[in-house]
């Protein structure tokens, strides 16, 4: 069997195989790299090829393929430092400007004209505000405590 013939292999390892050929392809890699990388993963994934001897029924792995994922690590890899460290402030100003406008619904509704409080209407959000509070005063408590 000369170097580089591929009769050993199955029709699954072939169309795989094919796949992660078309894939390095669409990103731009030389057909003879991505061949070559892609035989590559393929004999890394199943030991080689699996139609004659021995090495018939070993198990494959996903160790290439999920080493990919990791390598490139996704979207956050691809951006700069800069825009992750600028969406970071976006997302807290928009939860601080929330917070305000959620404070200001509910500071808005506690009272009524003769300024006693009123039960009626959003006493949910009353409860989860008083629920806030305990839980800050509570670490005040302990603050002061361990001095």
């Amino acid at each position: 069997m000369p170097q580089g013939d591929k009769s050993a292999y199955t029709g699954k390892q072939k169309r795989k195989a094919e796949h992660i050929e078309e894939g390095y392809e669409k990103r731009g890699v030389s057909r003879r790299e991505a061949e070559r990388r892609a035989w590559a993963t393929v004999n890394k994934d199943d030991g080689g090829g699996k139609k004659s001897g021995s090495g018939r029924g070993k198990k494959s792995t996903k160790s290439a393929s999920r080493k990919g994922g990791k390598k490139s690590g996704g979207a956050t890899r691809s951006r700069s430092k800069a825009s992750r460290s600028a969406a970071a402030r976006k997302g807290a100003a928009t939860r601080r400007r929330r917070a305000a406008a959620a404070e200001r619904e509910s500071g808005s509704g506690r009272k009524s004209a003769s300024g006693s409080r009123s039960r009626s209407g959003s006493s949910r959000k009353s409860s989860g505000g008083g629920r806030a509070r305990k839980s800050s005063s509570r670490s005040r408590s302990r603050k002061s405590t361990k001095r």
